[in-house]
């Protein structure tokens, strides 16, 4: 069996507040420009495939005052990293030095993605190969991404293990033919994966 992996919350934590916090001390003044200027909503885009170029402009258009700092979001995009999920590397290593076949399909902008990728070469370095949704205009849960992932991995039904931070990405990873783990933290996938032979007790 092989296993999928996604990205964010599930290898790496990320949020823009670990940037923002750096560049608005005004805790207040933070708050409301992450509910309301980069949003989560407008940062999908990226994910989508649209480029920060486009996005950026337009979102400055509306919040002028913030332009700014709007413009950080790309070029500092990964000071919103601030590190793996604990656990989780040492799983991805486990599972590779074990043998199992390992994937990613990640919502990842196909801008920030290289430069992200090259930072943690040495974690990614171990997957097969990595399918990312700002590539490919198709974003998780989206049933398509599904099919066009596990067409491309060489997998039949049944045949991977799907972690995912969002229920209805496991959901929807599920009835395209995956085996869902809905990702809380490391030691509960880790013990899953001692549960279906995929790694040592």
């Amino acid at each position: 069996m092989a296993v999928i992996f996604d990205v964010g919350h599930v290898l790496f934590d990320w949020h823009p507040r670990n940037l923002y916090a750096r560049l608005i001390p005004d805790r207040a003044a933070l708050e409301d420009f992450l509910a309301h200027v980069v949003t989560f909503e407008w940062h999908s885009q990226h994910d989508a495939g649209r480029p920060f170029a486009e996005t950026s402009a337009e979102l400055a258009t509306l919040h002028p005052e913030y332009a700014p700092l709007i413009a950080q979001f790309g070029p500092r995009f990964g000071e919103m990293v601030p590190g793996p999920i604990p656990g989780s590397p040492e799983i991805v290593a486990a599972l590779d030095e074990a043998g199992v076949p390992l994937f990613a399909l990640t919502n990842f902008s196909a801008e920030f993605w290289p430069p992200f990728r090259a930072d943690h070469a040495t974690l990614f370095d171990r997957f097969r190969d990595i399918l990312v949704s700002g590539e490919e205009k198709l974003v998780k849960p989206d049933p398509e991404i599904f099919r066009r992932a596990m067409a491309r991995f060489g997998l039949a039904p049944g045949e991977a293990l799907f972690v995912d931070d969002r229920a209805d990405n496991v959901a929807a990873g599920e009835a395209a033919g995956l085996i869902g783990h809905h990702f809380r933290d490391a030691p509960t996938l880790r013990a899953d994966l001692v549960a279906r032979g995929l790694l040592p007790g």
